[in-house]
């Protein structure tokens, strides 16, 4: 009960900003708007756009309408790149911040049976959670904090953080080259491939743990 109601409280944290400014942010990416504000930073428009990726952290800015700008001032290569790295970075931020609280923080917060059960959880599935959850909207944030709470493996967690923030970056980028219109095909993609990475990276991971 105690998880769930951290759980709940992230998101609540993490949504508040979407209730309070959501229509401010969504109407400012829409369109050519966004681009025509990126591109009047010239030089930084590609160092203001991955803070704005990373700052959707704590504000509601649609990570997936700036990666698609990144695409079109930059291209689906250099723009995908630029993209991913500014995913990775939020996730870590997020990550980082809550695997700081510390096992006696964590286990005060959600008690020694829930917290088992995170740990349990991303131990086993962790890496899909986190893979999966990064070209979605809200649950990036939440996984990646629940990840640290449970003290999920930093090297499982940054391959699986990589094999899902990558992908979504290149294929969003590509989006807004190419498929404009067509966001949806961009989510479903960018869901797909992270599924189809992870066990590939996940056995890496595990061949290389017996090698050692």
């Amino acid at each position: 009960m105690r998880l769930l109601l951290i759980i709940l409280a992230l998101v609540l944290v993490f949504a508040g900003s979407w209730f309070i400014f959501g229509d401010r942010f969504d109407l400012k990416w829409q369109g050519d708007e966004a681009v025509i504000w990126l591109r009047d930073y010239g030089a930084w428009a590609w160092a203001v756009a991955m803070g704005l990726i990373v700052v959707d952290l704590v504000l509601p800015i649609p990570a997936t309408g700036v990666m698609a700008a990144l695409g079109i001032i930059y291209g689906p290569i250099v723009g995908g790149m630029l993209s991913g790295v500014a995913s990775v970075i939020a996730g870590a931020i997020a990550y980082g911040a809550t695997r700081l609280l510390g096992h006696r923080a964590a286990l005060f917060l959600v008690g020694e049976h829930d917290l088992n059960r995170a740990e349990s959880f991303f131990t086993r599935a962790g890496g899909y959670a986190v893979a999966l959850s990064r070209p979605l909207p809200l649950l990036p944030e939440v996984i990646a904090c629940l990840a640290g709470m449970a003290r999920m493996r930093p090297t499982h967690f940054f391959v699986a953080l990589c094999c899902g923030s990558f992908p979504s970056g290149f294929i969003f980028a590509g989006l807004g080259s190419w498929l404009e219109d067509r966001a949806w095909l961009g989510i479903t993609i960018g869901a797909v491939v992270p599924l189809l990475l992870w066990p590939l990276a996940r056995r890496l991971l595990n061949s290389k743990a017996g090698g050692d």
